[in-house]
Parts: C-alpha cells; sequence; structure tokens
C-alpha cells in the first residue's frame, strides 16, 4: 500500500484548484470581448440607419432633367433639397424650389418661386408684373417670345405660389398649369453636388418682395 502524504494531498489539491481556477476565467474573457465587438457593431448599425432616416426625412435628392432652368441648371446636375425650410418659413420670391406637379403628382418639377400668396401676377409686353410693379429677373436667359408669354394675369390665393422656369421660351410653368399649392412643394434646392466642377451652395436672390423696374 503506498502512503501519500497529507502534505502531498493538499499540495495536489491547491495545485488542481489553482489549475482550474486559472484555466477558467479565459474562455470567459473572450466571449466578453466577442460580444462587446457584437454590440458595438451593432450599436454602429443602429446609429449609421438613424442618421440615414434623418437625413433622408430632412433633405431630398434630386436630379435636373431639361432646359427650363438654363442656363443656371443644366440636365444631369444633381441637388440636395430642404425638406425643413417650409417648415419654419414659407418660401421666399426668387427661391428655387421642387415640387410635385399638380396634374402628377408622381412627377417632380424644378422652378423658380415668382409670386407669392395673395399677390396679383401679370405678363404684360413679354414681362412680369407682381401688384402692377414691374419684377426685376436677372436670372432669365433671354427675352421671352410673344408665343410664350402672351398677356395674362392671375390672382393668388393665400396657399398659392406662381413658379416659372428660367429659360421661358422652354419651360411648362405655371403659365401653363396655374399656381402651385403649398402642400405641392417638396422644398427647396439648396446644394448642387454633381458634377464636382458644378458643385456649390445656391445663391439666394434676397428679394424684398419684389424689385421695380
Amino acid at each position: 500500500m503506498q502512503i501519500v502524504s497529507p502534505a502531498k494531498t493538499d499540495y495536489n489539491l491547491a495545485q488542481s484548484y489553482t489549475t482550474e481556477v486559472g484555466h477558467v476565467p479565459r474562455p470567459a474573457l473572450q466571449n466578453q470581448g466577442g460580444f462587446r465587438f457584437v454590440r458595438e457593431l451593432i450599436e454602429t448599425a443602429a446609429l449609421i440607419a438613424v442618421l440615414y432616416a434623418l437625413v433622408n426625412l430632412t433633405t431630398a435628392r434630386f436630379i435636373v432633367d431639361g432646359p427650363s432652368m438654363e442656363p443656371n441648371f443644366r440636365t444631369g446636375q444633381y441637388l440636395i433639397v430642404s425638406r425643413v425650410n417650409y417648415m419654419f418659413g414659407s418660401p421666399a420670391r426668387g427661391d428655387i424650389v421642387v415640387f410635385h406637379y399638380p396634374n402628377d403628382p408622381d412627377e417632380d418639377y424644378i422652378k423658380r418661386v415668382i409670386g407669392l400668396p395673395g399677390e396679383l401676377i401679370e405678363i404684360r409686353d413679354r414681362q412680369v408684373y407682381i401688384n402692377g410693379e414691374l419684377l426685376d429677373e436677372p436670372y432669365i436667359n433671354e427675352p421671352c417670345d410673344a408665343g410664350r408669354c402672351r398677356d395674362n394675369r392671375w390672382q393668388l390665393d393665400d396657399d398659392e405660389y406662381f413658379v416659372m422656369g428660367d429659360n421661358r421660351n422652354h419651360s411648362s410653368d405655371s403659365r401653363a398649369f396655374g399656381p402651385v399649392n403649398i402642400r405641392f412643394i417638396v422644398g427647396e434646392a439648396l446644394i448642387r453636388y454633381f458634377p464636382v466642377s458644378d458643385w456649390g451652395l445656391l445663391t439666394h436672390l434676397g428679394y424684398d418682395n419684389h424689385r421695380s423696374g
């Protein structure tokens, strides 16, 4: 019979216990590190999703298609449009706005705000008048042809805007489909971001109601 010393037994037990205790935490630490990585990945993905949703709630992106705003905007240019500007204010004269075409809300148009709610808009002798005063329009590319700017007048309601293209001879606008109700306006164009050579903030004209000529 082999006799084992109690001291050796205690040592062996202690050694065995120490070995077990020494090895148990290591897998736990590895699992914790893996969990932390997954959690950070989920949090990052959630933050990106929230930011993406916020950007899409506050802005929209559109591509210019057609000649109606030349020479200031050309086909193929990409624009960022603010959805929030008109939540805290109203469209101003000279603003570049994107709106749903009243006769087909699935189509989006880009035009310039010419007339404001309550105003009398007149086209007389191929020029635009606001409440009887000639409107200064430095942005149009050429004089309007008589056939495209026939004498006419529109009295705007309290929720209507008169919009026109800068390229008057090649634009379907409020002269054709009438004033645009505020509910159709998507927002104000703020930034042109593509092509890169055209990148920049859009200039606001800063009309003081209107300028007489």
